[in-house]
């Protein structure tokens, strides 16, 4: 799992107990996963379908930085499947995982699922390619 981005919780994030309102972190949830889809199907023709068990394991405060791991877990011919989890940038700490996280292509236009032509072993290579070339990048910077 990648942790791909990150969040400071603000005041008008929280609930009336002072720590993170759930529905926040659910809408930050799906915005880190619609964004992770986008990017490895490679278009921006998507909608969320269904989000599945959501577990809510320890709060988040105030002032608190959290992150956004995301990892493909299925890629189905029109779907790809993401999983989330939330966590305490500092503490490493879990504050929830979403599963089942299903996003489909659709066409633009009539809104029908479209297939994307992805398989996951592509995306896993892919990844793997663009992890290789950000490492080369670093090291060439250093070496400079």
């Amino acid at each position: 799992m990648r942790f791909l981005s990150r969040r400071l919780v603000m005041p008008n994030d929280l609930n009336y107990a002072n720590s993170l309102f759930g529905g926040r972190a659910l809408e930050w949830i799906d915005e880190e996963a619609a964004i992770y889809a986008i990017c490895q199907l490679e278009t921006n023709c998507l909608v969320t379908k269904h989000i599945g068990a959501i577990t809510f394991e320890s709060a988040a405060f105030q002032g608190d930085v959290v992150e956004f791991g995301l990892a493909t877990k299925k890629v189905g011919r029109t779907s790809i499947t993401v999983t989330c989890l939330v966590r305490n940038k500092a503490t490493k700490k879990t504050i929830c995982l979403a599963d089942d996280i299903v996003f489909v292509q659709v066409d633009p236009d009539t809104r029908q699922p479209i297939p994307h032509g992805k398989t996951k072993a592509l995306l896993e290579r892919k990844s793997a390619d663009d992890i290789n070339a950000i490492q080369a990048k670093s090291d060439n910077d250093t070496a400079l």
